[in-house]
């Protein structure tokens, strides 16, 4: 089964998720998973049995119980995958960045000269509109 077919299951990323947080009983993984998805203890079982065989999970036997761990290399190996389409999102995050820090500086320099800085009584300023933007110098603008 291919990594994302695994992934691409909620009951087993939500597994992922607890096992995240440190190795787990396959009986509290159950009673977690049960009471969030409403599923059968059986069912759990057979999303652990997943996980285990495609290599995200591990499990060891500490007497009678099954403790449950995370394994990283298949999950280092979906963000490999994942890295040729990392820059589809990390640009606007860039983005939004930048535009973050610029109004916090506005912000800044606003409370410098005492509030606002604009004249409350002056009319808020449009901005261009997309065709005026979109226009070359040399075409005429509307009619």
């Amino acid at each position: 089964m291919h990594a994302l077919d695994v992934l691409g299951d909620p009951v087993r990323r939500r597994i992922l998720e607890l096992l995240a947080e440190g190795e787990r009983s396959s009986g509290e993984v159950s009673s977690v998973i049960r009471a969030e998805f409403g599923i059968s203890q059986p069912a759990v079982s057979q999303h652990l049995r997943v996980l285990r065989e495609a290599g995200f999970a591990s499990v060891r036997a500490e007497g009678t119980r099954r403790l449950y761990a995370v394994e990283a290399a298949p999950l280092r190996e979906v963000d490999r995958w994942l890295d040729r389409f990392r820059g589809f999102w990390e640009q606007r995050l860039d983005a939004l960045g930048t535009e973050l820090a610029r109004g916090k500086r506005q912000r800044r320099l606003d409370q410098g000269r005492g509030g606002d800085s604009r004249n409350p009584t002056e009319e808020p300023k449009m901005g261009r509109t997309r065709h005026e933007r979109d226009r070359r110098p040399d075409q005429p603008g509307p009619p």
